[in-house]
């Protein structure tokens, strides 16, 4: 079952990142959780129709699962200077943002989303993997674990990565870092015991020199709907190879619309031990583990 809770337009703008009474996408208190019906990062077509049908699902819920929850408000007052202070990146002057809630580890996680990048929206893989996240935490061992996440998008992963204990790298495009920080910030800042460190990652580019393969000691590689139908995916695969080490675990979840995504998977068997985790019949996800095949 998706965690998604009702959101509400949140205009937002880079004049009006400093506004001290609410500074960006100030968090709400109560929400209604949704079951999300839209798919995953598709084709353009494909995409364009259904960030349609997201527009439609906030007014208009497709299964009421949860209502009128309260949480408790944040103290603004300590956390919005100390984010503010901590903000590198900014984030991309969309002409509106959503703020988005989810519920993970007992924790309300408040994302400000916008529809204007493929990037800053929470596709149903993340939502897929957060659960699986969540209900294995024990056996994945995530306290004190050291994850990498690539196409981090809006951040709900890490974040909940975070949540649970895991020293979190979020990776994600240069236009796509402002607004994944600030998510970051927002809901991690004095809630984890880890604050998760964000970087650029082009795919296939620098990575020697970004990402020396001597320093990419990481528990988990985590990925959700970043194989879709783009021209990328050769330096995807070259990216996740050079950043697992023997022993590294790679979660990859996607949901599997065009003939490319199992091509991707078949590629991608061919250099990882792959073994199919988990199924999600609603929204046509899979979520896989893979380790690096010894040479």
């Amino acid at each position: 079952m998706d965690r998604y809770l009702s959101s509400e337009q949140q205009p937002w703008s880079v004049g009006a990142s400093l506004n001290p009474s609410g500074g960006w996408g100030e968090a709400t208190e109560e929400g209604t959780l949704w079951e999300e019906s839209t798919g995953g990062r598709p084709g353009e077509t494909e995409i364009k129709r259904e960030e349609g049908d997201k527009k439609k699902d906030r007014e208009t819920p497709v299964a009421l699962l949860y209502h009128s929850k309260s949480f408790p408000p944040e103290d603004s007052s300590t956390i919005e200077p100390s984010l503010h202070a901590l903000q590198k990146f900014v984030p991309t002057d969309y002409a509106s943002y959503t703020q988005e809630n989810y519920l993970f580890a007992g924790k309300n996680i408040v994302l400000q989303e916008s529809i204007e990048n493929y990037g800053a929206v929470v596709w149903p893989a993340a939502i897929a993997l957060c659960q699986y996240l969540e209900e294995h935490r024990e056996e994945l061992k995530l306290q004190d674990a050291k994850i990498l996440e690539l196409g981090a998008g809006p951040g709900l992963v890490s974040i909940v990565a975070s949540i649970l204990g895991a020293q979190v790298t979020a990776t994600d495009q240069p236009d796509v870092l402002g607004n994944l920080q600030y998510n970051l910030l927002k809901n991690t800042l004095q809630r984890t015991a880890h604050l998760p460190d964000v970087r650029e990652l082009v795919w296939g580019e620098g990575l020697e020199r970004n990402f020396p393969r001597s320093a990419c000691c990481y528990d988990y590689v985590l990925a959700s709907d970043i194989v879709y139908h783009h021209y990328c995916l050769a330096s995807l695969l070259s990216t996740m190879v050079h950043l697992c080490q023997p022993g590294t675990v790679l979660l990859w979840a996607n949901k599997f619309r065009f003939s490319t995504d199992y091509e991707f998977l078949d590629q991608f068997k061919q250099v990882f031990d792959t073994t199919l985790l988990a199924e999600f019949p609603e929204s046509s996800v899979k979520l896989f583990k893979g380790t690096l095949k010894c040479d």
